[in-house]
């Protein structure tokens, strides 16, 4: 029982703090409600959990063989960030019926994992930690137990997100929040071009 309580609290930890995909959720839950930002919330953990297995599976071992895949992955995610900074940044701020209100997708969400590269180094740490030995059992207990960890995680941020709109009725405030989640998104892949 304490192996699994200790792959909690290691997914709880790098699922929990502030990165890419929750400043999206936030922004999500504000934009577009909690439920419209789910999508985003299950695309990211199905996204994420499916990079962690086959990293168990051995996928590190063709990242091991590849060294530029990793670099590849790195400019994707750090483009792929900057321009959803953009989109943020330009959004006239209206929440009003005349918005669509899908929220981002769960495509979205899942890309969005796969071009993180904090994605990447949570899921290599993580099985390098808790089933470098390849045990197949434990890749896919600690599979498990990360998806259930990293849904509630994004999910809360979306609710945050969701909590906040009620403060953002205004264009003004919404442009505001929109610019704050932008900097943060770019400050986020600004940090991985020198990490």
């Amino acid at each position: 029982m304490t192996v699994l309580l200790s792959m909690a609290a290691f997914a709880l930890a790098s699922s929990i703090s502030p990165g890419p995909v929750n400043v999206v959720a936030l922004s999500a839950g504000a934009q577009h409600g909690f439920a419209a930002s789910m999508r985003h919330v299950t695309g990211a953990t199905v996204g994420f959990t499916l990079l962690l297995l086959l990293i168990g599976l051995g996928l590190h071992e063709l990242l091991a063989h590849f060294p530029n895949l990793i670099d590849i992955v790195k400019w994707a995610g750090v483009g792929f960030l900057l321009y959803m900074a953009y989109k943020l940044a330009v959004d006239d701020g209206k929440l009003g019926a005349d918005k669509p209100t899908r929220g981002p997708s769960f495509a979205y969400g899942a890309a969005m994992q796969w071009l993180n590269p904090k994605a990447w180094l949570a899921s290599l740490a993580g099985m390098g930690a808790y089933a470098a030995d390849g045990d197949g059992r434990l890749v896919w207990q600690f599979t498990v137990v990360y998806f259930v960890v990293c849904y509630l995680s994004i999910a809360s941020w979306a609710y945050a997100g969701t909590f906040l709109r009620r403060y953002l009725q205004e264009p003004k405030r919404v442009r505001f929040f929109n610019r704050v989640m932008a900097a943060l998104l770019a400050a986020s892949a600004l940090y991985l071009l020198i990490a």
